[in-house]
């Protein structure tokens, strides 16, 4: 009798101990997700890895800020049993803002199912583009608190679309697709607060090194770096996120806008002396052209030709006494570095300033992201010269907000910037990674 009683006992606290660790399974909430970021030596690209499908296999990717969405090769070694194609007119599409009705004539499989919407995944870094097809499958990423790693959660039914397998052409050894942070409902982003229920926003922490982790935090901060570095809102400087009207894309529909991150630049200082250039460029038309957008897909700075040339003059000039040298591809500006010295913010060189929506708001390029080494005694002005009439007037690109600190706030429609965070003895590559909370 005792021994049936004893037998109850334990089998009861079992059921218990089971049913709370059910419980605080599924009540988790996350109050926010991180992606670590890799700078690829070869290409320059930054990539990133999610675990997808089920079972889950490490998918890697090459991460586009203004990309629309996910997309991954599904041609070549797609194997899921979670995996979903969208139906035409389901929620799925109509959130994706998928309209169409496609058919396939090929045996079903990822990628090719009948009476399925599609979108078009794009390959950002070549401009090529597709047709796709709209699924959902597992994702699993790791939380965080802003300050460490935190238990692994899943969205079982994160939207994505498939590419195909000419799409991975330039983009780094071993990736199968890109992952999109950019301004649509089925971005990274907005997928993952509207399934974690936290706020739309998230912060990109790019490292300058090809050795070590940069970080993307998904939810709001305050986002933590070693050693003992927090950074909250009062760290941030703010400006305003524009819409452009028109798509960046490469290929989009007729009134589809741009899923890319603008900035309203008004004008351009060095020493903070204001540099001569056209402003009329700065401003985004009514054909979606010009104004100033920021990339993770275009590894240097890309300048309009009559802004390149007014910005390298105007650099030149004020970096006195140091001896200009012969140009190095794709730069136009090089100089002897010998007589250059070093500071905590990297080579002393002439500050550029982005001025922003007024004289006290401005975002400050120091050497570190303006001066690019390409050999042991030769700098170059990291600046490309984009031509004339490009799509758009400035491109910010990834070197120049290395070791930046940036947020994203879709609701509020702002960007947060702190300049290099170098100057607060901490760099993009201290997440801590290692200690699970």
């Amino acid at each position: 009798m005792a021994s049936s009683c004893l037998h109850a006992i334990l089998l009861c606290s079992l059921l218990f101990i089971t049913s709370i660790t059910a419980q605080n399974q599924t009540s988790f909430r996350p109050k926010g997700l991180i992606l670590p970021i890799t700078k690829d030596a070869s290409t320059l690209q930054y990539l990133t890895q999610i675990q997808q499908r089920t079972p889950l296999v490490p998918v890697s990717l090459t991460l586009d800020l203004g990309g629309q969405f996910l997309w991954v090769d599904c041609d070549q070694g797609y194997v899921s049993s979670s995996y979903k194609p969208a139906r035409c007119r389901s929620a799925q599409c109509s959130l994706a803002g998928a309209g169409g009705c496609g058919q396939c004539f090929s045996p079903p499989k990822p990628g090719c199912n009948n009476d399925t919407c599609g979108l078009l995944p794009d390959n950002t870094v070549t401009r090529t583009a597709t047709s796709g097809e709209l699924a959902s499958d597992t994702v699993q990423v790791q939380s965080s608190n802003g300050k460490n790693p935190g238990r692994n959660v899943s969205d079982k039914d994160f939207l994505f679309v498939c590419g195909s397998t000419f799409l991975l052409e330039g983009l780094a050894t071993g990736v199968k697709g890109m992952a999109g942070l950019g301004r649509t409902r089925i971005s990274l982003p907005s997928q993952f607060s509207a399934e974690f229920s936290f706020p739309r926003k998230f912060a990109v922490c790019l490292s300058s090194s090809t050795n070590s982790k940069g970080v993307v935090l998904f939810g709001d901060g305050p986002y933590s770096f070693l050693p003992n570095r927090e950074f909250s809102n009062n760290d941030f400087s703010y400006t305003p996120l524009f819409i452009n009207p028109v798509s960046t894309a490469s290929a989009f529909s007729s009134g589809e806008p741009s899923s890319e991150y603008f900035i309203g630049v008004k004008s351009i200082k060095i020493n903070q002396k204001v540099v001569p250039i056209n402003t009329t460029l700065l401003s985004i038309d009514n054909q979606g052209v010009g104004g100033t957008k920021i990339s993770t897909v275009n590894p240097y700075t890309i300048l309009e030709t009559s802004i390149y040339n007014a910005v390298t003059n105007f650099f030149v000039k004020e970096l006195v006494n140091i001896t200009r040298v012969a140009s190095v591809a794709p730069f136009g500006a090089c100089f002897d570095s010998r007589n250059i010295v070093s500071t905590r913010v990297g080579p002393a060189v002439p500050s550029i300033d982005l001025v922003l929506q007024n004289e006290n708001v401005f975002w400050r390029i120091f050497g570190a992201n303006s001066m690019v080494q390409v050999s042991e005694n030769v700098l170059c002005l990291g600046f490309v010269d984009g031509g004339v009439n490009p799509r758009t007037s400035i491109v910010i690109g990834g070197y120049t907000i290395e070791n930046n600190l940036l947020q994203f706030d879709l609701a509020g429609s702002r960007l947060g910037f702190t300049s290099s965070i170098l100057s607060r003895l901490t760099t993009c590559a201290n997440f801590n990674f290692t200690s699970i909370t």
